[in-house]
């Protein structure tokens, strides 16, 4: 099995950047990322465009068994869709793989027995309405409004409980079942990009929130809808988890003990978590904290 990392640099430089305390964390996070899962994988890819290619692998000298320049073709998406580059990165595989957030951090190997499943990711998330910020209802409305159509797994999913919904957290995504997740990633790709759902689309001038329900939240009714369905041929597909559930996934003990790390949201510019960043790098590699600081204070740091 393979890891996987990928970086869409349009909606990081014209947003998403600022998530981070500054560009220097961002850079040691990838660092310190890829650094790790390269001591339990193999084979270590990366899926990105020009600029990010420029970034990550000419100046910050992060090294990959490979690198695709392919979501070069993609300058023309919305920049609002920050998920789409991950969605491209999962359709292109073509044997097992684990795609890893550059924000997500493996002190310890995966479990064997998760990446042998068909489908994995790191916890389940359960919301209680589907009008919370962003929820699927909002999206079902506009597509309402326009008679267009929303994929067979999203209203069999959505007719099983009106009010609420579920999703999976894919700070790691991957499995052993490849035509699966080409057909999730392909199906979510195109429901983003297809001209004819655009209508919808537009109705929304904020797209942020609504890159968890086309990736998490299909990716769920997805596995839930063939499981279901004996004829599809997804019907002997099935969804593992690293954690059972969001809460005991961001228990300090049990993340530790499955020595995992995901930064979500705020914590990427928490002062304390971003210092334990810098000082985990400065133990890790010197050298590579020396450099990221260098090209930090040359203003090279971004993309």
């Amino acid at each position: 099995m393979q890891a996987v990392f990928s970086f869409w640099s349009k909606p990081f430089t014209a947003y998403k950047g600022r998530i981070w305390a500054t560009p220097f964390h961002h850079l040691l996070s990838w660092g310190l990322s890829v650094r790790l899962a390269k001591q339990h994988f193999n084979k270590v890819v990366l899926i990105t465009d020009k600029a990010g290619k420029s970034l990550l692998v000419e100046r910050l000298g992060l090294t990959f068994d490979d690198v695709s320049e392919d979501l070069q073709q993609f300058q023309n998406v919305d920049p609002g869709w920050w998920a789409f580059g991950k969605l491209v990165a999962y359709s292109m595989q073509t044997e097992p793989f684990c795609h890893i957030d550059n924000d997500v951090f493996l002190w310890k190997p995966l479990p064997p027995a998760l990446l042998a499943s068909p489908v994995f990711t790191q916890c389940p998330e359960f919301f209680h309405t589907a009008w919370e910020w962003s929820g699927p209802a909002y999206v079902e409305d506009a597509f309402q409004a326009h008679s267009l159509e929303l994929p067979v797994e999203w209203t069999w999913a959505r007719s099983l409980h009106s009010e609420r919904f579920s999703e999976d957290n894919c700070g790691i995504l991957g499995g052993t079942d490849i035509e699966f997740l080409q057909y999730f990633s392909r199906l979510a790709m195109d429901l983003v990009l297809s001209p004819r759902n655009l209508p919808a689309w537009d109705r929304f001038s904020e797209k942020e929130g609504f890159n968890m329900i086309v990736e998490q939240f299909l990716l769920n009714a997805c596995v839930r809808y063939h499981r279901a369905h004996p004829q599809s041929p997804f019907s002997r597909v099935n969804m593992e988890y690293l954690f059972p559930s969001f809460e005991q996934a961001y228990e300090e003990d049990r993340a530790a003990r499955a020595g995992f790390t995901h930064l979500l949201g705020d914590a990427k510019s928490h002062p304390a978590i971003m210092k334990r960043l810098e000082e985990r790098m400065r133990w890790e590699s010197p050298d590579f904290y020396r450099h990221c600081t260098r090209l930090h204070r040359s203003g090279y740091a971004t993309a």
